[in-house]
C-alpha cells in the first residue's frame, strides 16, 4: 500500500523535474551554445543549408523552361513522324490503285485472264470442287528408326514434321491442285513451310495439329493422283510405320481465302553496255 502511496503522492510530472534540475546543476542544459566558437559553427552550418537549398531551387528553375523545350521538341518530332508515315501510306494506296488500274487494262482485251491471275497467285479467294486432307500426329509418338523420315536429324516419332507437309503440298500441286490453303492459311509461289523447334510455320505463322489442307480441283482425278504420286506413297509410309493419322475426302464445294498480303516483284530486261 506504501507503493501504490507514494505513486499517487508524487506524479511523473515531479519526476521529470528533478531530472533537469539535476542536468542544469551539472552544466548539460539545453538551448544556444554558450561559447563563441559553438555559436559561429552553427551559424556557419544554417548558412551553408540556406545556401544549399537557394542553389537548388534557382537549378530547378533554370532547368525547368530547358526540360519543358525539349519535351516540346520531342512532341513536334512525333507529330512529324506520324505525319511522314501518313503520307507514305496514302502513296502506297494510290501506287496499289495504280497497279491494280494498269493490270486491269493490260489484260482488258483477254477475257478471264484477270480472274485466272488472282488464283494463281493466291491474291483472290477461290471456291469449287477439289479434296480435304487431313494430317494429325500419331497418338503415341514412337517409331522403329526406319521407314520414310530416315536419319536426317530428326528424331523418329510420329510427330508431323514441316518437310512431310511440304510433301504433301507439292504432291497436290504436281497432282492437279489449282489452290491450296492449310488450316485456312493460303499458299502463294512464295510460300514457306518451315519448322521453328517443334512447331510448322507457314509464311511466319504457327499452325496447330490437326493440320487441314484443301486443295481446289477436279476432286475424284486430284484424290486418286495424289494417293498415287511418290508423295501420297510417303504419306501412306507415314501412317503405316508411325502411326500419323491421315484422311482424305472429295467435295464438291471447298472455299479457300485469299492470301493475307502478296508481294509484288517486278523485273527488268537486261541491256548490254552502250545499248539503250
Amino acid at each position: 500500500m506504501s507503493l501504490l502511496t507514494n505513486v499517487m503522492d508524487h506524479s511523473l510530472d515531479d519526476g521529470y523535474a528533478e531530472a533537469a534540475a539535476r542536468k542544469r546543476a551539472q552544466g548539460g542544459g539545453g538551448g544556444l551554445p554558450k561559447t563563441l566558437r559553438a555559436r559561429l559553427g552553427l551559424g556557419a552550418g544554417l548558412v551553408l543549408a540556406a545556401l544549399v537549398v537557394t542553389v537548388g531551387a534557382a537549378q530547378a528553375r533554370v532547368t525547368a523552361p530547358v526540360i519543358a523545350k525539349e519535351r516540346e521538341e520531342l512532341i513536334d518530332r512525333i507529330e512529324d513522324e506520324t505525319a511522314a508515315a501518313d503520307k507514305l501510306e496514302k502513296n502506297v494506296d494510290t501506287l496499289r490503285d495504280d497497279v491494280d488500274d494498269r493490270r486491269r487494262e493490260a489484260l482488258r482485251h483477254e477475257e478471264g485472264a484477270d480472274d485466272l491471275i488472282g488464283v494463281l497467285a493466291g491474291s483472290a479467294a477461290v471456291h469449287g470442287p477439289g479434296v480435304k486432307l487431313s494430317v494429325d500426329d500419331a497418338k503415341e509418338t514412337t517409331g522403329n528408326g526406319d521407314g520414310p523420315r530416315g536419319t536426317s536429324g530428326f528424331s523418329d516419332t510420329g510427330r508431323v514434321k514441316d518437310r512431310d507437309l511440304q510433301r504433301v503440298v507439292n504432291g497436290l500441286w504436281q497432282s492437279g491442285a489449282e489452290a491450296v490453303s492449310i488450316n485456312g492459311q493460303r499458299l502463294t509461289a512464295l510460300s514457306a513451310i518451315r519448322a521453328a523447334g517443334d512447331a510448322i510455320l507457314v509464311d511466319n505463322r504457327p499452325l496447330v495439329p490437326p493440320y487441314t489442307i484443301l486443295a481446289v480441283g477436279d476432286g475424284e482425278r486430284l484424290s486418286t493422283r495424289f494417293q498415287n504420286s511418290p508423295d501420297g506413297l510417303y504419306l501412306n509410309a507415314l501412317q503405316e510405320n508411325f502411326g500419323v493419322r491421315t484422311g482424305i475426302s472429295t467435295h464438291k464445294e471447298l472455299r479457300l481465302p485469299a492470301a493475307p498480303s502478296v508481294i509484288v516483284r517486278t523485273a527488268q530486261p537486261r541491256t548490254e553496255k552502250g545499248t539503250q
